[in-house]
């Protein structure tokens, strides 16, 4: 009996650690990545003002 009643408790609280969890890396992710896209279109004015395209 008490065997049931652990995984009943266990299983609902656990989804909404993992959910919590993966949405607050989700957000570092999506600042890292906004972060990391300014840098790049920041440091290289020359691809696309260049001699080559114009």
């Amino acid at each position: 009996m008490s065997q049931e009643a652990v995984p009943e408790q266990a299983v609902p609280a656990q989804p909404k650690g993992l959910l919590q969890q993966m949405e607050e890396l989700m957000a570092a992710l999506n600042a890292d990545l906004s972060q990391l896209d300014a840098d790049l279109s920041g440091s290289r004015p020359t691809l696309t003002d260049g001699p080559d395209h114009a």
